[in-house]
């Protein structure tokens, strides 16, 4: 034995010193020791338990901690060097592999495995129904602590990742298919290892279809797993159950989760045995649904087909909930057979869909927008059917933003400020920011106000100028357009604007100008043509405009690559005016627009989403509103949308159309553009000619007052103050209290140093 532990020391030893090539033959004597360390403190083992597996871990601790320098500094260099999401002025999409370093944040919960099931078919028999011969993906959920602002509370959000089980298609391995095997495995662990981009287009793929029933199947299992194991457990189910939507409520967050419905019901009714009537009256106190888009391209409709082949169980419960609902309905118009038609969940035109947003409003005891004006559409247009029968069912609850992060951890000067006249309690309470409406004609805190402002414009300047080379005129009004790329969004209209002011400065370049550097940002979906094509029209833009010397920095355009949250926490709090100019009727909310609102940005704008709101809280003269309002979209599609009228009569719009055709921004693709114009011309749903004239007025009188930088401070400090109604508590507060049915508690939770455990 002491031969053999000899003989292993030896080769420990002649291994060690083998890494002198690593580290240098003068670091030895560090590796024995950090060696050492990692075999105590990370292995927790001595040499009189440590295996050569143990030793082996050791060795690799240590060499990897003389390689993560390197490491860092490798991955620095790459960064640093990397090439950016535009490339030639296109965006070019890269895989984001966020968890391949790990997520310290989490904690996996394998003891609470659970199992999802895919294909198959169901059987009807004396007994019930019973989903057979099914595909099984585990669910191992992970959790990630969710802490409270100043109040000790951590609550936990809880996420799945799909893996496959042991045995999964082992009939492949044991007739030599070993690979079918493993490609099978790949395909069912590929359910949590992609995520969709959420866009505002609706992709009926296979594996989309299965990541949302993942994530319901799971999640309802673990509820009533939980429901069952509490104290509120009861050994007769069917009563324990008629108290489950007293202790639970689930919000569909647009028709994603709308699976939920058939799987509650799936449990309900096959598995615990209770009865259709009593499982759909808990399935319904039970789910409340907020609809968060209009435009029908982005509403759920799943081929029958593929539900057939996925879930076939799910289907036949659909078509029950559908052939109940479409009797209920006959009671109210017995002879409307095309309103019957319209509500059905099953739509029968061309290839059956169901249709996932009438599914979310059967199955639910409230349905809410994020936007009084949202709300009003939906109610009165887009599920006026649904609304006849049940009005009191439709609610609003428009969005909010969290203060905590887009403020005070965004915009530290701002918050300090603030807190500084109001005092520090609002940011819990976001309502007291009117009291900053006594401030609005103080000298000093216009001025210390205006230097906040300005600091954070030349934060964000050092910035841009380091990650695109160009020198940023902080004197300028930073005009930012930052939000999903999206035709509705009309970015468009904004490029075409830009265009116009170029003109303006060449022809009359001594001409007194208000200075600009217009950023535009966002990401369009992968498969959406014509988004890319505003984006590269929009960067050619920009590199024309950028180096013409007659231009100098009276203007520059930046499109923001890879914009994301922690780029958006430094843009918003240096944008002066903040651009949401969607088409009136469009835009469920926003909150981009709110965020720019609490941080000092004036917002040019539709009456549009939240807008309308903010322009209700601020008034409308502190804002710049143009544009159709929603009445006037709907008069216009009567009288018909002729878009050449528009390019005829206004010259200037007229001039940048006509540079674009004749391929002045891409002069070695003349023809790059081509789509756009025929779009714009020909099948505009979004109208951007029809608002372009109010645009154009509209900036006129935004370059007036940015040239008195007193008023334009006193405008900001009225929407400032005006902006607490856009908090997230105050939205999901509403929530709780309206469509939940609790109230807010404040728990008494010991902190730390108070725990007799600490």
């Amino acid at each position: 034995m002491a031969k053999q532990v000899l003989a292993s020391e030896r080769k420990k030893q002649i291994t060690i010193r083998g890494l002198g090539g690593l580290v240098g033959l003068e670091n030895v004597p560090g590796l024995k020791l950090g060696f050492n360390r990692h075999l105590h403190f990370t292995l927790v083992k001595d040499r009189n338990v440590a295996t050569m597996r143990d030793y082996y871990l050791a060795l690799a601790h240590i060499v990897r901690d003389h390689l993560v320098g390197r490491w860092i500094r490798t991955q620095q260099y790459y960064y640093d060097k990397d090439p950016k999401k535009i490339k030639d002025g296109w965006q070019v999409e890269e895989a984001d592999d966020w968890l391949r370093h790990g997520n310290p944040w989490e904690k996996a919960r394998p003891e609470y495995v659970l199992p999802v099931y895919f294909y198959g078919h169901v059987l009807h028999t004396k007994d019930g129904v019973k989903w057979i011969d099914a595909e099984v993906v585990l669910a191992i959920p992970y959790d990630t602590p969710v802490p409270g602002y100043l109040n000790n509370t951590v609550n936990t959000m809880r996420l799945w990742s799909a893996k496959a089980p042991n045995d999964f298609h082992l009939h492949h391995f044991n007739v030599g298919d070993y690979i079918q095997a493993v490609l099978d495995r790949n395909l069912a662990e590929n359910i949590s290892r992609v995520l969709y981009p959420n866009d505002n287009f609706f992709e009926g793929k296979e594996l989309r279809l299965k990541q949302e029933y993942f994530v319901v199947a799971a999640s309802l299992q673990d509820i009533i797993r939980r429901f069952k194991s509490s104290k509120f457990s009861c050994k007769d189910t069917r009563n324990c159950f008629d108290s489950f939507s007293d202790k639970v409520a689930i919000q569909l967050n647009d028709t994603h989760p709308a699976l939920a419905i058939p799987e509650l019901m799936r449990i309900l009714v096959d598995i615990e045995k209770i009865d259709w009537d009593q499982a759909w009256t808990i399935t319904k106190k039970t789910f409340a649904y907020t609809n968060h888009t209009i435009l029908p391209e982005a509403l759920e409709r799943w081929p029958v087909g593929l539900f057939e082949k996925l879930l076939p169980r799910h289907l036949e419960i659909i078509y029950e909930i559908n052939q109940r609902h479409l009797n209920a309905i006959r009671t109210f118009y017995p002879e409307d057979n095309q309103r019957l038609r319209r509500m059905s969940l099953i739509e029968e035109d061309g290839e059956k869909k169901i249709n996932m947003a009438h599914l979310c409003i059967v199955g639910s005891h409230t349905v809410n927008g994020v936007a009084k004006i949202h709300s009003k559409i939906i109610k009165d247009q887009v599920f006026k059917d649904f609304s006849d029968i049940e009005p009191a069912k439709f609610q609003n609850k428009t969005n909010g933003i969290t203060p905590r992060r887009w403020l005070l951890l965004c915009n530290p000067g701002l918050a300090a400020l603030i807190a500084e006249k109001i005092g520090g309690d609002y940011i819990k309470d976001l309502s007291q920011l009117q009291k900053l409406h006594a401030y609005v004609n103080n000298d000093q805190f216009i001025r210390d106000l205006a230097s906040v402002k300005q600091g954070n414009k030349v934060k964000l300047a050092s910035l841009l100028e380091k990650d695109y080379g160009i020198q940023i005129n902080v004197s300028s009004m930073f005009d930012v357009h930052v939000k999903r790329i999206h035709e509705y969004k009309r970015q468009l209209m904004n490029c075409l604007y830009v265009i116009v002011m170029y003109n303006r400065i060449k022809k009359e370049p001594n001409k007194n100008f208000v200075q600009r550097t217009v950023m535009i940002g966002g990401k369009a979906a992968p498969g959406y043509y014509m988004a890319k094509l505003i984006i590269k029209l929009i960067t050619s833009v920009a590199q024309k405009v950028n180096n013409d010397p007659i231009i100098g920095n009276k203007l520059k355009v930046i499109f923001l690559e890879n914009y994301r949250v922690s780029l958006a926490e430094k843009v918003i709090p240096a944008t002066d005016l903040s651009q949401q100019i969607s088409t009136a009727g469009t835009e469920a909310s926003g909150t981009g627009n709110m965020k720019f609102m609490l941080n000092g940005a004036l917002t040019i704008g539709t009456m549009d989403g939240a807008n309308v709101e903010m322009a209700e809280e601020a008034g409308e003269k502190n804002m710049f509103i143009f544009g159709m309002r929603v009445q006037d979209v709907k008069e216009l599609d009567k009288k018909g949308y002729n878009a050449s009228q528009y390019y005829e009569k206004i010259p200037e719009l007229k001039e940048v159309i006509d540079q674009i055709a004749s391929g002045y921004f891409s002069p070695n693709q003349p023809e790059l553009f081509r789509d756009i114009l025929n779009m714009l011309f020909h099948h505009d749903r979004f109208k951007v000619f029809a608002d372009f004239e109010s645009y154009i007025s509209i900036q006129e009188k935004v370059n007036q007052l940015y040239q008195n930088p007193i008023e334009w401070t006193k405008i900001v400090i009225k929407n400032i103050a005006s902006s607490g109604k856009f908090s997230s508590d105050r939205a999901i507060t509403e929530y709780a209290r309206d469509i939940w049915g609790v109230e807010p508690k404040f728990l008494k939770i010991p902190a730390p140093t108070e725990s007799k455990d600490t």
